[in-house]
């Protein structure tokens, strides 16, 4: 019994290239996503009410915008490069 808050980090992609990459960050709260950051969109969207007022927050920090916006580079493709390279020593 409670709440369950969780946030998902994770790319998408098709080859170890920038432009085939997408990083999506969501939230959710009891098991509704309530905001997401897509790369491909390039801004928070909010899927509930509450969401809707969050990203109209997160849109306008440009800090906020800044840091999801370089997880594309920082957090995908340093893993995908990585997760590349083992896969293809094993193959």
């Amino acid at each position: 019994d409670g709440f369950l808050e969780f946030v998902v980090n994770r790319c998408v992609f098709n080859s170890t290239d920038l432009k085939d990459i997408e990083y999506i960050y969501s939230d959710h709260y009891n098991k509704v996503e309530l905001i997401r950051f897509s790369s491909s969109v390039g801004k928070f969207v909010g899927y509930t009410e509450y969401g809707v007022k969050q990203a109209d927050y997160w849109n306008s920090d440009p800090s906020v915008l800044a840091l999801r916006k370089n997880e594309k580079e920082r957090y995908c493709k340093h893993n995908i490069d990585i997760d590349y390279q083992a896969a293809l020593t094993k193959s």
